[in-house]
């Protein structure tokens, strides 16, 4: 059967590692910690995926500017003695190892930072799999379609060709602004009317899930 896509673009936390609920606890403690008012899990949720400046200042609005270098100092120091107990979801690493093994391309699209996913896919082992990846250090961030642009100019696709896998509103703006498709997968950090709430080929409640839809759709 003809594929459909030449390019699978992943973003990274709450699609392919199950850190979601530790980025929500790493903005509360960071909060607390420069005694401001701690964001409820929804709100923190919602940032998720963001740059992190864009994100703390919507999910701690009464953060000063210039305490904004403290925050992220607190939010990186709770985060980073919590990520090494991360894990991803079930089936993720196959399903990445076999759609790299079966000829698609594959990228990551993150708010994470450089330093940040280059730790993290080190502690995956998934790294020589992706043929690239942007971060939101280095590009505007999500919803700002640059990443997946830069994406499919270093990779020589097209939006007609290019898939984004998402668990964010985020990640499905993103896709729309740059004219790909997309999938949403709700085990992250949006919840189902949210990612309903936007176009989408599909929208799955987990990695078995996502791998059947590829195998008949991608």
């Amino acid at each position: 059967m003809a594929r459909r896509y030449d390019l699978i673009v992943f973003d990274w936390d709450g699609t392919l590692l199950d850190s979601a609920a530790a980025i929500v606890h790493a903005i509360q403690a960071a909060s607390r910690d420069l005694g401001l008012p701690a964001p409820d899990d929804r709100r923190a949720r919602h940032v998720i995926g963001l740059g992190l400046e864009e994100a703390l200042r919507y999910a701690v609005p009464a953060l000063a500017p210039a305490d904004y270098p403290k925050m992220v100092e607190r939010y990186r120091y709770h985060y980073l003695t919590r990520d090494h107990e991360l894990e991803l979801f079930a089936g993720a690493g196959a399903l990445v190892e076999r759609l790299a093994r079966e000829g698609w391309l594959l990228g990551v699209a993150t708010g994470k930072s450089r330093h940040g996913l280059a730790r993290a896919m080190a502690h995956s082992g998934l790294g020589a799999y992706f043929d690239a990846t942007r971060c939101a250090d280095e590009c505007f961030s999500k919803p700002h379609p640059a990443m997946l642009l830069e994406l499919m100019t270093v990779l020589a696709t097209d939006p007609a060709r290019t898939l984004m896998i998402g668990d964010t509103s985020h990640d499905l703006e993103m896709a729309r602004n740059a004219g790909v498709d997309a999938v949403a997968i709700s085990h992250g950090a949006h919840d189902l009317a949210s990612l309903s709430a936007l176009p989408q080929r599909a929208c799955v409640d987990s990695i078995a899930a996502l791998d059947r839809w590829l195998a008949h759709h991608a």
